[in-house]
């Protein structure tokens, strides 16, 4: 329905309360193959926002659009096919630590009857050059490094070949060369693949690097919602005071 809901996702007047409030009217929107970051302190509702977007959690007013369709009354038949256009990649990884490296990502092949043997296998070494990890094919996840985790989620994810693709603070933990790579490695796949994405993120070097557009949360809401380009010249002081701390821990 891309003339009702012209983009990929939106968030529509969308509030979210448990024991406060997490997300007061937050309008946002993302386009085909563009990718926003949002950012802004902990507890200001990012993840919320990605959970919404999986439908793992309801808003309790406003419509959240994915796909180009309003999934804010779902069920989970109808949010299964959802998931298949659009995967996240978790802050943790999610891997089983019982599969090596490959089985991890032939696992997202599993429900695929079109592919033999012989075609997962290809899928699984192509993702696995794709992020630069052949040489751990065989490796269990706990022998890797977290940003390694993280590229191994991203391949997993990839693999059930996905519109849209949701990353959860994937450079949290991870040491500033790991970081650069997981950086490079999303806009390699920004740029090859044309994916729709969307990254929540305290790294403002991530977000320069990857991002077409940013959302800034506080308190529950959107302060600022436009180009990364413009951002430091929003005046709003909470955009300002995280920048200026930015810049003091680098």
């Amino acid at each position: 329905m891309p003339d009702r809901f012209p983009y990929y996702l939106e968030f529509r007047h969308v509030y979210k309360t448990f024991d406060r409030p997490v997300l007061v009217d937050v309008n946002f929107h993302v386009r085909s193959g563009e990718t926003v970051a949002i950012i802004g302190r902990s507890g200001v509702g990012k993840s919320v926002s990605l959970l919404n977007i999986m439908g793992f959690l309801r808003p309790d007013s406003g419509q959240v659009i994915v796909a180009h369709e309003d999934i804010t009354d779902f069920g989970e038949a109808e949010m299964r096919r959802i998931r298949k256009k659009v995967t996240m990649v978790f802050q943790n990884g999610a891997l089983f630590d019982s599969l090596t490296v490959a089985e991890n990502i032939e696992f997202s092949l599993e429900t695929r009857e079109d592919y033999d043997r012989e075609n997962k296998m290809a899928v699984v070494h192509g993702l696995l050059e794709l992020v630069d990890l052949v040489d751990f094919a065989d490796s269990s996840p706990t022998d890797l490094s977290v940003g390694h985790k993280r590229a191994v989620a991203i391949a997993r994810a990839l693999a059930a070949q996905p519109e849209c693709i949701l990353y959860d603070e994937p450079t949290t933990m991870v040491d500033p060369i790991m970081c650069a790579q997981v950086g490079d490695l999303m806009l390699r796949l920004k740029q090859q693949l044309q994916l729709t994405s969307v990254v929540v993120t305290h790294d403002l070097d991530l977000m320069r690097k990857v991002a077409d557009r940013v959302v800034f949360l506080y308190e529950g809401g959107v302060v600022y919602f436009g180009p990364v380009a413009e951002l430091d010249a929003c005046q709003h002081p909470h955009v300002q005071e995280f920048l200026r701390m930015d810049r003091v821990e680098v």
